[in-house]
């Protein structure tokens, strides 16, 4: 099973790009963040030509996720209201479009777009600290049916020294502070495992490029777009990649897709990768 992430900033203005990313790739799964638009005006009818489910939580202009897949998707739920019920705070995050997670093949997938944070001394700071608690929350309640997870999305924290290309400048600032870091590492709670980290121990590796200052022509990125998996998935796990080169488009996302390969269900035999297969 071949699942992957992407912050495409903006669906309609990167329908074209998310159409090749599919043609070339064939993802089973494409899990957008920051779509940037209403359900409604969501461009489904491309994807769903191409044969995907299109399962969508967005709102106007800012936020919005969505799950496009070839496999059916089961139990969808939207928000942290869905799995957390009768919490007022739950429905007071829910304003924000952030969180959509559905049943693949067995596997819970959650999708999240978390907030950026603005600033250390900032109020969004204190909403994004808030939201990961309630994050936490909502996989304490879904851990309870039992089900294999893969959490994927935009985390915008770096969660080590090595997922900045300057720690020395930007560690302790924002998306590299000390809470942010302790907020995310608790709520994988040694049960959830950065799966590109099983493949790839080095630093140097970007998922996402400031606009600004020429970042992306110096190379100068962060690793912000994240995989988490459970146990069950790491074992059947058999490469994570970022595409880099998705980020030299024109008129690209600042965010480049980050990609797993599983071999999903485990009953089935680890075979050798055909050669009709897109990448690793």
């Amino acid at each position: 099973m071949l699942i992957a992430t992407w912050n495409v900033n903006s669906i309609r203005t990167r329908l074209n790009q998310v159409e090749d990313f599919i043609d070339e790739f064939q993802p089973d799964l494409l899990c957008l963040q920051e779509t940037k638009v209403e359900d409604t005006l969501f461009p489904k009818d491309p994807l769903i030509k191409k044969g995907y489910q299109v399962s969508i939580f967005g709102q106007k202009a800012y936020n919005g996720v969505a799950l496009i897949s070839k496999i059916p998707l089961e139990d969808i739920r939207k928000g942290f209201s869905s799995e957390i019920i009768k919490d007022n705070d739950s429905n007071y995050f829910d304003n924000q479009k952030r969180i959509i997670s559905a049943l693949i093949d067995g596997i819970r997938v959650v999708n999240v777009y978390v907030p950026n944070g603005s600033s250390i001394d900032s109020e969004k700071y204190n909403y994004k600290i808030k939201w990961l608690s309630k994050l936490f929350d909502y996989l304490e309640n879904q851990s309870k049916r039992g089900e294999p997870v893969c959490l994927l999305g935009d985390f915008n924290i770096a969660l080590e020294e090595k997922d900045l290309h300057n720690p020395n400048r930007f560690n302790n600032g924002i998306m590299a502070s000390l809470k942010e870091r302790e907020s995310l590492t608790k709520l994988l709670k040694n049960r959830l495992e950065d799966v590109f980290r099983l493949f790839e121990q080095n630093s140097g590796h970007w998922s996402w490029w400031d606009y600004r200052s020429g970042s992306w022509q110096r190379d100068q990125g962060w690793r912000i777009d994240h995989i988490y998996l459970s146990e069950e998935l790491i074992k059947n796990s058999r490469s994570c990649i970022i595409c880099k080169k998705i980020r030299g488009n024109p008129q690209p996302s600042d965010h480049a897709p980050v990609l797993v390969n599983i071999n999903w269900p485990p009953s089935e035999p680890d075979n050798e990768l055909l050669e009709d297969e897109p990448f690793f």
